[in-house]
């Protein structure tokens, strides 16, 4: 699926079977864009979780922006209260794709808001800082904090750039402050503890940031 809706139980469902099941109301639309991935997180339901064929988040082959940009034309918006760029990949893994449906949302739909989930990987990635390019069309970040320290992050992330990750995952918080509006740390429910989480909630204060501990099935 390139578009779907979440429900409760940890279901992904497109668009249509979400009306069917839940035809009054608006719902969060959600945009899957890649299945790459430079962390490899032990926690991640995109290692556990079976999906049936229909409902799968898996891509068959990487989707063009053209591609993309026909699912969104197709979306009942009267039912949308905000677009959300996350799927069983890391979304800033196709940049330029990204970027330009933030914009392509934006234009077709100013009115609602844009979030995108994110490793916070982004500038090792690509050897650069990115915040700036989400200005005037991400209006929330949500960064995958996942632990206190450096070690404890990448036992959790497996992330592919080693023990440097956790300071340049934060590092990008702090520049994504300049450019998005309201910028949100995580930390999963159910993987680590209240101690750790008041750990988490610390790092933040002193940063200025927000923390939110996500429930287990919303990860």
């Amino acid at each position: 699926m390139l578009v779907y809706a979440t429900h409760k139980g940890g279901r992904y469902l497109p668009l249509e079977e979400s009306l069917k099941e839940q035809p009054e109301g608006k719902r969060n639309l959600y945009v899957n864009i890649t299945n790459e991935c430079n962390c490899a997180c032990t926690f991640c339901l995109r290692n556990m979780k079976k999906m049936a064929e229909e409902s799968s988040l898996w891509l068959k082959k990487r989707p063009t922006v053209d591609e993309l940009k026909a699912a969104l034309d197709d979306v009942p918006w009267e039912y949308i209260r905000e677009v959300v760029f996350c799927g069983f990949g890391e979304p800033t893994m196709q940049l330029a794709t990204l970027t330009e449906l933030l914009h392509y949302v934006k234009e077709q739909h100013p009115e609602l808001p844009t979030r995108l989930n994110t490793n916070g990987l982004g500038e090792l990635e690509y050897g650069r800082e990115i915040a700036a390019d989400f200005q005037g069309v991400l209006d929330t970040i949500s960064i995958s904090l996942n632990a206190s320290n450096a070690e404890r992050y990448y036992e959790l992330t497996r992330a592919k750039y080693g023990l440097q990750s956790y300071e340049a995952m934060l590092d990008f918080a702090e520049h994504c402050k300049k450019y998005v509006p309201n910028v949100v740390l995580t930390i999963v429910d159910k993987v680590e503890g209240p101690e750790e989480i008041a750990k988490c909630q610390a790092i933040c204060d002193a940063r200025g940031l927000t923390l939110r501990v996500r429930p287990y099935e919303d990860s």
